[in-house]
């Protein structure tokens, strides 16, 4: 059994990367079902599991900043257990903190099982002392993620604008979303999303595709040959 947690760059293909590693290797990809899951032993089980990563995660206020504010109220996507609304998502106010002990709870249960890979969600700093963990980091060159934002920004009905705004609306997407990432793993685990100490690998999809990206990933995890995971996060 191992694990792989994926950090990436907005408009990395790092997602791209996780799916084609999940239907090579046959691994579960964490998300709804797990966090489902982790609800259920929690006050939110019977109502709410609450999806709380760098991807819906908004950068500090400066007043959050300067009175030290860790627990602010938030509203985040919420999925019910309810069969008949299960792919409507909705939205609860939670504090962040609270939210973030579910992940936790949820990444725990699936070290357990194994054969998951773990996109986002600080899970290189969550399990850095795990034995059958592999981090991997993903990045690109700026002007390659622009170009894919554009083209996702133009398949999404914002054709008609000139190439000058697209340009600068997909490197403002980038510069936020990256920010957040950044401001989510300091805020909340205090360490620097970009230090290439928290991965066993930092991949430039510059010049690897996805397939390649892939292999190498596989075949790091091929090479781990782990024992059993039995680290239990604190």
């Amino acid at each position: 059994m191992a694990i792989i947690t994926i950090s990436r760059q907005f408009g990395s293909g790092g997602d791209a990367v996780a799916l084609r590693l999940c239907e090579v290797l046959g691994y579960n990809s964490f998300g709804k079902e797990q966090i489902l899951e982790a609800a259920k032993e929690t006050t939110l089980g019977k109502y709410n599991a609450i999806d709380y990563s760098e991807d819906n995660h908004e950068v500090q206020t400066f007043l959050d900043r300067l009175f030290g504010r860790t627990a602010t109220v938030v509203q985040k996507i919420a999925w019910s257990e309810n069969p008949s609304i299960a792919e409507r998502p909705e939205h609860v106010d939670a504090h962040d903190t609270a939210v973030l002990s579910l992940t936790k709870r949820a990444i725990q249960a699936s070290v357990r099982t194994g054969n998951m890979v773990i996109v986002g969600r600080g899970g290189q700093v969550l399990l850095k002392d795990t034995s059958g963990v592999l981090h991997v980091r993903i990045e690109a060159p700026v002007d390659m993620r622009i170009e894919r934002i554009k083209q996702g920004l133009i398949k999404g009905g914002e054709a008609s604008q000139s190439a000058s705004k697209l340009q600068q609306a997909a490197a403002d997407i980038i510069a936020e979303r990256d920010a957040a990432s950044e401001d989510y793993i300091k805020r909340y685990f205090n360490v620097d999303w970009h230090d290439p100490q928290l991965y066993h690998l930092v991949l430039n999809r510059g010049l690897l595709n996805i397939e390649q990206t892939a292999q190498i990933i596989i075949a790091a995890v091929n090479s781990l040959k782990v024992p059993p995971i039995t680290h239990t996060i604190r």
